[in-house]
């Protein structure tokens, strides 16, 4: 990122869904020091009439060429395309923000490719809480990690893990446990809804040690977690209840995390570790 005053920082969105158009519409009403340079989309046309809306109408480019347009590119596509965003902007240098961060865990490469080249990848604390208490903690010795997350069923529905393991939740009427294993596991299971337990698993004890519950719950209209920890310096719950955005996968609160994470970048007074 560049350094003055009056210099802005180019930052780019890689997919135009839930989060990223919140996003961007937040970059273009003004985050100090930022201003919206690029987005992506698999369908950009459908976008461009909102997009020339905006105050400044950013460019339209295909993913391959956010990392040439940008400082910071910030990824809310689909997880199969993490890596495609992600290696290009760190081989640069440059910072890649990720919400899809169960991709992570089957390209940990990229950690050191940014290591190599001076990039940086960050992971908003998006639908959870509670991670700066988690990298505190980490600082010492964790003993374990719990997390127990309960979705309404639309917000499960198609999930890789209930596909491969026959399991219909359609007509349940109660509460149903539909997984019960580590955060690795539950990040490869449920792709695109357990990217919080992931993101907690990479601040603490790694996703192999974390544990992971996931509740099919139809008496809930909120994606709830609650999260347990063991340490030698705390111990400490959590629980956060997550109003979903209109992809009922996404809490609403995800895309704000992402628009506190660049305030920050520039912010006066920084607030949390």
């Amino acid at each position: 990122m560049r350094n003055g005053s009056t210099t802005k920082t180019k930052v780019a969105i890689a997919g135009l869904g839930a989060i990223g158009c919140e996003v961007a519409k937040a970059l273009d009403a003004g985050i100090d020091g930022l201003e919206l340079a690029a987005v992506s989309a698999a369908n950009i046309d459908k976008h461009r009439a909102w997009l020339g809306k905006l105050g400044r109408t950013p460019a339209t480019l295909p993913i391959s060429e956010l990392a040439d347009a940008a400082d910071i590119v910030i990824e809310c596509a689909p997880s199969r395309l993490v890596r495609d965003i992600v290696a290009p902007v760190v081989s640069r240098g440059k910072t890649a923000v990720v919400l899809s961060v169960g991709a992570l865990l089957q390209n940990e490469d990229l950690v050191e490719l940014a290591r190599k080249h001076g990039g940086q990848i960050v992971v908003p604390t998006g639908a959870l809480i509670g991670l700066d208490a988690m990298t505190a903690a980490a600082v010492g010795t964790i003993h374990s990690v719990q997390m127990i997350t309960r979705k309404p069923v639309k917000g499960l529905a198609g999930a890789p893990y209930l596909v491969e393991n026959n399991i219909d939740i359609e007509d349940i009427k109660e509460p149903l446990k539909i997984f019960d294993g580590t955060a690795r596991e539950a990040a490869k299971g449920f792709p695109a809804n357990l990217n919080v337990a992931v993101a907690l698993s990479l601040a603490g004890i790694g996703a192999d040690r974390t544990k992971v519950q996931i509740w099919a719950d139809p008496t809930v209209t909120r994606n709830t977690h609650r999260i347990e920890v063991d340490s030698d310096s705390a111990r400490f719950s959590m629980g956060i209840e997550n109003i979903p955005s209109e992809n009922p996968k996404t809490g609403k609160i995800t895309a704000l995390s992402v628009i506190a994470c660049l305030r920050k970048l520039r912010a006066p007074l920084r607030i949390g570790t």
